[in-house]
């Protein structure tokens, strides 16, 4: 299919392009309690045509790009007819003028994943006896669970002589936790595998039921005031998204952010944690060819890298670094227990934590947290977070302990002073 893709390019003198073939192998279960409701296979091979047009407009010079998708039961007219479309349509698209990442073609690589050599049907088999493994009790269970096993195989090609492709693995689903008493209450829980850790993710579970449980007996939110907050796993990572997206080279561009290697952008007094990230490389490669590699984001709290798309490198004269999705970070000196002795209020569940990168404000309704006042512990829902990590990022604490999933693996949790909690009034 890519020779004919490429024969009815040349055919339309089209001579800058990029062709992204994708062919995947999935196995999907889905499970009502243990019983398993429904299974299915399957087979895929998707393309994606990018076609780029360079042309002057006003003196100007510009790069319009467009892409479709293709299939391999077209017709040589109907494909044609689809390039052309996206190469007129590019016409309309004043980007400045940039070119193509330049390379050539390379061996194929193969997974180094955990997951690799056995079937998607195995390793689907394995992540759901690890799930379900969990339940030890009757009065809370997993209702429902769907698992998805899946390997791909990725290859681009473009007119500047990259020929890579590579392959992928990634075990992911959801789970939803039922406890009938004191209230009836469900959980939702997510997960994304590239490594096997099975036993990780079994532990995983086996909190959630303890942290469901806990959910049917909170009824009241905390008070209203500011607090010492604790978030851990999954909202750790959404908190430090924070960089990441301020370090993308298209905000830099745009000027959505002012972030510059060298800048100290966890501000200059840091009286707590000084932050560093690495951006991991997920793949060998990016969906545009760019060779990835593990690169230092931030180093005790200042900038070291810009990165993004190529395009968007070449307008600020930089190496293209390709983009990334997941990171790491070196964890605390701190114990969570450590962090727990003086009062607190740990949420470990929220309705959407949520980051918002422009103004750096992060906050989410509180579904369940454990609220410390220096004397005994108590579950709360209800309420709300509200804080700018701006304000509060030089006197961020991070744990000894360690999380990790598919983009994250760093401190399993962060303790930030004076944060807003909204919530109830009086005494």
């Amino acid at each position: 299919m890519i020779e004919r893709i490429i024969q009815a390019l040349n055919d339309l003198q089209i001579c800058k392009y990029s062709i992204q073939e994708i062919r995947s192998r999935s196995a999907e279960a889905f499970y009502v309690r243990r019983r398993q409701d429904l299974k299915r296979r399957t087979t895929l091979t998707d393309y994606t045509v990018s076609v780029y047009r360079d042309f002057e407009k006003d003196g100007r010079r510009f790069t319009g790009d467009s892409s479709v998708p293709v299939y391999p039961g077209m017709e040589e007219s109907e494909l044609k007819e689809s390039l052309r479309t996206a190469y007129h349509a590019a016409s309309f698209v004043t980007n400045p003028c940039y070119p193509l990442v330049s390379g050539s073609k390379e061996a194929p690589v193969p997974s180094q994943s955990g997951f690799a050599g056995k079937s998607p049907e195995e390793n689907l088999k394995a992540v759901a006896e690890a799930i379900f493994a969990a339940e030890d009790t009757e009065d809370v269970f997993i209702n429902s669970a769907e698992i998805f096993a899946e390997q791909w195989t990725s290859r681009v090609i473009n007119s500047s002589g990259v020929d890579v492709s590579w392959e992928n693995w990634n075990l992911n689903g959801e789970y939803v936790i039922q406890c009938l008493s004191p209230a009836d209450v469900e959980t939702h829980h997510t997960f994304s595998l590239r490594e096997p850790d099975l036993a990780i993710l079994q532990k995983e579970v086996a909190d959630a039921m303890t942290r469901t449980k806990d959910r049917a007996r909170a009824d009241k939110p905390p008070k209203g005031g500011r607090y010492t907050v604790i978030l851990s796993e999954e909202h750790v990572d959404t908190l430090l998204s924070y960089y990441v997206s301020r370090s993308d080279a298209s905000r830099v561009y745009q000027h959505y952010s002012d972030y510059a290697p060298g800048q100290a952008v966890q501000g200059e007094e840091i009286r707590g944690d000084a932050l560093t990230v690495i951006l991991k490389a997920a793949a060998p490669y990016d969906l545009q060819g760019v060779p990835l590699h593990d690169r230092t984001l931030l180093e005790n709290g200042v900038l070291q890298t810009i990165h993004g798309a190529p395009r968007f490198c070449y307008y600020l004269g930089i190496e293209p670094t390709g983009i990334y999705r997941s990171i790491q970070v070196p964890t605390g000196s701190t114990p969570l227990a450590e962090m727990k002795k003086q009062p607190y209020l740990h949420i470990v569940s929220f309705s959407d934590f949520q980051m918002d990168s422009f103004s750096g404000h992060f906050g989410g309704e509180i579904r369940l947290a454990y609220l410390f006042d220096g004397e005994t512990v108590k579950t709360v829902t209800g309420g709300s977070v509200n804080g700018i990590l701006p304000e509060v990022q030089g006197q961020m604490i991070f744990s000894k302990e360690r999380c990790r999933s598919a983009r994250y693996d760093g401190p399993l949790a962060v303790s930030i002073r004076n944060v807003t909690v909204a919530g109830i009034d009086g005494e």
